[in-house]
Formats: structure tokens, C-alpha cells, sequence
């Protein structure tokens, strides 16, 4: 018979009383969350990244004069047509302004974009021209550039505070912590697939498999040679 069988009736209820109260402790413990390995008040899940459609424009203002892109314009195309060839979206969109003060000048400034956008790679069938009217053409209205590809950003802006930064007892990070970082980083990422799931391995050189083994075996140095430009920091 075992020793708490043999221990007062007392003693074995206070005994398993105890165990029974450690357990209910154990139960109501607060842990976090394992699949994320962070505390509950973690700046990566306040401030989550999310991918998801978004739309990039690009408005162009030709004057009532203006007959091509001026070269501002032109280098603001440029960087436009090299975000869409990265984000591999379907199409661009331009649309031209109509009965408006410079509508002749945005018609012949969106035939030189045309030319523009064909230059930096974006072929003509990946262009979807358009029109749009105002209400009370008297003023000069740009011309839009626009396609909708994926995007990575916060589902919401920094800087909300909304309890007071005083209020520091539990010594949790404040709301606002880590916003900019996350937004940061969010802007930096040049494919946000990426945050979706790693890419897939390349195939391997085997050409240069082959003459590192057969360095290898015959004791030579597998390395390769060195840049004659290359700083080896031997002064």
C-alpha cells in the first residue's frame, strides 16, 4: 500500500487539494503563440504586413504648350514603367483628358509617352488607352497612368495613440511601436510574393560542378581566381 494510502485522511485531502489547485493554475496560465514565437503584444502582430492588390498611379501635367514629355516628365515615366515590368501586371492604363484647356497638348504628349513606355520595354499591346471628361473644362487636367499589381503595406497608418504613454505599469511596448518599421520594411521589398513563400531553387552550374570535383581530387585549389581590380588588403 502505497504512503498516502497509509497517511491520515486529512492529510490525503489536503495533499490532492493542492494538486488539484496546481493543475487549475496550469490551465489558466496565459502562453503565447507558438506558431509565431512572440509575446501577445509583439509589434509584428499589432502591425501586421499584408499583401494585397493595390493601384500605383501617375499623373503627368502637359501644358497648353507642350507637344512631348519634358524631361522630367520623361524620367518620372521611366521609373513608372520599371515598377510595372517588376510587379508583372497586366497592363497599363492611360487615360487622356478630353475638352479640356490642354486637351490637344495631352493628346499629343500621350502619343510621346506611348513612345516612351515602348522604349523602356513595355510592349504596345500592354497598353490600354482611354478618355475621361470633367465637369467645366476651363482648367488643364492631367494625364493618368495607372495599373493594379500586388502590393505590401500596413492595413492601416502609423502614428495612433491611443492610451497615454505615462501609463507604463505593465511594461508592454506602447500601440504605436514598431509601426515604422513594418512600413519600412514593407516599402523595401521589391517583390511581395516573396513574403508569400520562398522562390524556388535555380538549376545547379554543373559545368562548373564538374571542375571543381576534378580540382578537387587533384589536389588544386577549388577557389576561384581573383579579380586583378579586387583589394586583398595586403599593404
Amino acid at each position: 500500500m502505497s504512503a498516502l494510502a497509509n497517511a491520515p485522511a486529512a492529510r490525503r485531502f489536503a495533499t490532492a487539494g493542492l494538486i488539484l489547485a496546481t493543475l487549475g493554475f496550469a490551465g489558466c496560465a496565459e502562453r503565447p503563440d507558438a506558431r509565431l514565437n512572440f509575446v501577445p503584444d509583439d509589434y509584428r502582430a499589432r502591425h501586421p504586413i499584408i499583401v494585397g492588390d493595390a493601384t500605383q498611379n501617375l499623373d503627368i501635367l502637359p501644358s497648353s504648350a507642350d507637344t512631348r514629355l519634358t524631361h522630367a516628365d520623361y524620367t518620372r515615366v521611366q521609373s513608372f514603367a520599371a515598377r510595372f515590368r517588376s510587379s508583372r501586371a497586366a497592363a497599363i492604363s492611360v487615360q487622356v483628358p478630353v475638352r479640356t484647356r490642354n486637351a490637344a497638348a495631352a493628346s499629343l504628349v500621350a502619343k510621346d509617352m506611348l513612345r516612351a513606355l515602348h522604349r523602356e520595354g513595355v510592349p504596345r499591346s500592354r497598353v490600354v488607352f482611354s478618355s475621361y471628361e470633367v465637369a467645366g473644362g476651363d482648367e488643364a487636367y492631367p494625364i493618368r497612368l495607372s495599373y493594379t499589381g500586388l502590393s505590401a503595406g500596413l492595413d492601416h497608418p502609423c502614428g495612433q495613440w491611443p492610451s497615454d504613454l505615462g501609463d507604463t505599469y505593465q511594461n508592454r511596448n506602447y500601440e504605436n511601436f514598431g509601426c515604422a518599421s513594418q512600413a519600412n520594411l514593407a516599402a523595401q521589398i521589391a517583390d511581395p510574393r516573396d513574403l508569400l513563400g520562398p522562390r524556388g531553387m535555380s538549376e545547379i552550374d554543373a559545368e562548373r560542378r564538374t571542375t571543381v570535383i576534378n580540382d578537387y581530387r587533384q589536389g588544386r585549389s577549388t577557389a576561384s581566381d581573383r579579380s586583378t581590380t579586387e583589394s586583398n588588403y595586403s599593404w
